[in-house]
């Protein structure tokens, strides 16, 4: 076949490591492997007859393949890599995008589960979880396990997944129905933190993104200079809170609050890192924002948005801000939301 892709469109990241271990966009050379380790353990597995190497190339070629240019695509596969050589393989599977959750798969070559079936889930899910709640803001990933083999829970709960669910008689094998158990992890909820200097140089890239632009009421692109000066005295202004939203440890968010000249409100601005955006987060990030500033203020709190915005206009609103009336800004029409101290 013409050459496979070797890295997927919906991720900015395509290879992820621990140690001497690593996951990387699922790879042709290793498609036989596979093969040999699903036809080895399929008692585990959804698959009905042992595969064949006709199966194989035609699963490659006509549904892997088309994996990896799609914008949410259902599953995203991965290689599992010791210093270079394929040992496994797995992904994200039965994707849901909407709900943000998605399926764990993953399979090690069968020599390596009597001795350190532990060890390998433990070190996959690692990286498996930074594709899922880093790169893709998924909110939940999760296990769905035949119950034949209980040394999988001891592998995964010792990590932090939970078990969920039990369905009784859920599938039908060796001749016996058998339950499916599943175990999940839920990704860390967003958190804020007060900004700080350091945090100039990342705001700076949101600031200048085509998006922010575009949304902005002055969409010229801001030379570094200014921008790390302006951040500078914004860190000294005792009537600015800027605050740094945080989802896993990872800056995803920048909310300002700065005092109106010769008023008491605060006029408050969100600006969402580009990966994070589309995922609904950004009303959580305002609501608690929002609550640090009013321990401190009895100000109302106001927002300015252009009209095409939608969804700024809907986080807004879903965190509390209600419509007060249209306006210009700078020229420009403009809607102006207040949320007042409850």
């Amino acid at each position: 076949m013409k050459e496979f892709p070797n890295s997927y469109k919906v991720l900015g990241s395509n290879m992820f490591k621990y140690g001497g271990y690593a996951i990387v966009p699922i790879r042709f050379q290793d498609r036989y492997d596979i093969m040999r380790w699903r036809n080895e353990q399929i008692y585990h597995l959804r698959q009905e007859r042992p595969l064949t190497e006709e199966d194989q190339n035609r699963y490659f070629s006509s549904v892997v393949a088309k994996l990896f240019v799609q914008e949410q695509p259902n599953q995203i596969l991965f290689s599992y890599l010791d210093n270079g050589h394929c040992v496994g393989y797995g992904g994200l599977v039965h994707i849901n995008w909407l709900d943000r959750n998605a399926e764990i798969s993953f399979i090690m070559a069968t020599s390596l589960e009597k001795d350190y079936f532990h060890k390998h889930w433990g070190i996959y899910l690692e990286m498996l979880e930074a594709v899922a709640f880093e790169e893709l803001g998924l909110h939940k990933i999760y296990t769905y396990a035949f119950d034949v083999r209980p040394h999988l829970y001891e592998a995964i709960e010792v990590v932090g997944y939970k078990k969920e669910a039990v369905l009784p008689e859920h599938c039908y094998f060796d001749g016996d129905y058998k339950d499916v158990v599943i175990h999940a992890k839920i990704s860390n909820k967003v958190s804020i933190r007060r900004a700080v200097e350091s945090d100039a140089s990342v705001t700076h890239e949101w600031a200048n993104d085509e998006a922010s632009r575009q949304n902005s009421f002055s969409s010229e692109p801001i030379p570094l200079e200014a921008h790390c000066n302006w951040w500078t005295a914004k860190m000294n202004d005792p009537n600015a809170f800027y605050f740094v939203g945080e989802i896993g440890g990872s800056p995803a968010s920048i909310i300002r609050f700065d005092k109106k000249k010769g008023g008491t409100n605060f006029i408050i601005g969100i600006n969402m890192a580009p990966k994070f955006r589309g995922q609904g987060l950004s009303h959580q990030f305002l609501t608690a924002a929002c609550h640090e500033v009013f321990k401190a203020n009895d100000s109302s709190i106001e927002a300015y948005i252009k009209p095409k915005n939608l969804p700024s206009i809907k986080s807004f609103e879903k965190a509390g801000f209600r419509l007060v009336k249209k306006i210009l800004v700078d020229g420009s029409p403009a809607l102006k939301y207040e949320l007042a101290k409850q």
